[in-house]
């Protein structure tokens, strides 16, 4: 029962992360939606987060790993969750876990919930700097797992997008140096996210071209090593890399002012790359059930459901949904 809660929350999420004019052009209406958060909010107050907290500081690894799944979920771009964590004491065992946790994975697992708690949160941001967080970002970057790289800098991404004023404290931690290292990560991945932080340092016009131009040669070796890496590319393999030609290309023109040989040699943007696309039908496989039925669907005033599941308002459940403590 759990797990089918966990998969439907999942496809909710799906759902909400996709734009509501493309929803509405797939034949979604107000009322479908309107359906679908009401479920979305019978999941979400079933949930105890001071119970999920205290797992946490459980003496199992996969306990605390999976308590940070569930944080995870519970506050990613949900404010009002997000502020239910933090008035719990949920920030304080995430960091200790992020930062000092003998087992990797509950480690990675408690950065993922950290980057979903203080995203959009600056009470959050601003707890995870006085909380030393970015020496724990720094020792990520400097650790063997590429996973834990990834969400990383990723993070850091976030950070330094939101707020170039941190540009400096970054530096002074030893940042550039790391993601340039980065840079020549086997994992497509980490070189992609370690060129995106490199290009917000550079983007920043009191501190970035300074702090990167220290290394100048040894940041263009590595960019240029990038490149001739890029042109010996298989057509599979030069496709899959369409966002590090960008970020490779966006970062030569900022720390050089010209673009890289990508640009010249017709490899920054290849045929048929800037075509548009229609949007994949996320709600289909959700909703097609509904549209068949629609003629079967109840007059406007026979709708007028209680929420107590007997009226004739129509049902979004593709999985159970819980009614009781028992679902949890």
């Amino acid at each position: 029962m759990a797990e089918d809660v966990v998969s439907r929350l999942r496809e909710i999420a799906l759902l909400m992360s996709t734009p509501l004019s493309v929803l509405e052009a797939q034949g979604i209406t107000p009322d479908d939606i309107e359906d679908l958060l009401a479920e979305l909010q019978v999941h979400v107050e079933s949930i105890d987060i001071a119970n999920v907290i205290r797992y946490l500081r459980n003496s199992n690894a996969r306990v605390r790993a999976k308590a940070a799944d569930v944080v995870t979920t519970v506050v990613q771009n949900n404010p009002t969750s997000q502020q239910l964590v933090m008035e719990a004491s949920g920030f304080e065992p995430l960091v200790s876990n992020f930062t000092s946790d003998p087992d990797l994975t509950a480690r990675i697992k408690a950065l993922g919930a950290l980057s979903s708690l203080i995203r959009n949160n600056k009470p959050g941001v601003a707890a995870f700097r006085l909380a030393n967080g970015y020496a724990g970002l720094r020792d990520a970057l400097n650790s063997e797992s590429a996973r834990f790289q990834r969400k990383a800098l990723s993070l850091t991404h976030y950070l330094l997008s939101e707020n170039h004023s941190d540009c400096s404290v970054f530096a002074q931690l030893g940042f550039p140096r790391l993601m340039m290292r980065l840079v020549s990560s086997d994992d497509s991945g980490v070189r992609e996210a370690a060129l995106g932080g490199l290009l917000e340092l550079a983007r920043d016009t009191a501190l970035g071209n300074r702090t990167l131009l220290a290394d100048q040669d040894r940041l263009q070796r590595l960019l240029w090593g990038r490149i001739q890496s890029i042109r010996m590319m298989a057509p599979d393999d030069l496709d899959a890399a369409r966002e590090e030609r960008q970020l490779v290309d966006s970062l030569w023109v900022t720390c050089y002012h010209q673009p890289s040989m990508l640009h010249r040699e017709g490899l920054l943007v290849l045929p048929g790359e800037e075509s548009f696309e229609q949007p994949p039908d996320v709600a289909g496989r959700f909703f097609e059930p509904l549209r068949q039925g629609s003629v079967r669907r109840a007059a406007p005033d026979e709708r007028s459901d209680t929420g107590n599941g007997t009226g004739g308002g129509m049902m979004l459940l593709l999985g159970p949904a819980p009614g009781n403590s028992e679902s949890n």
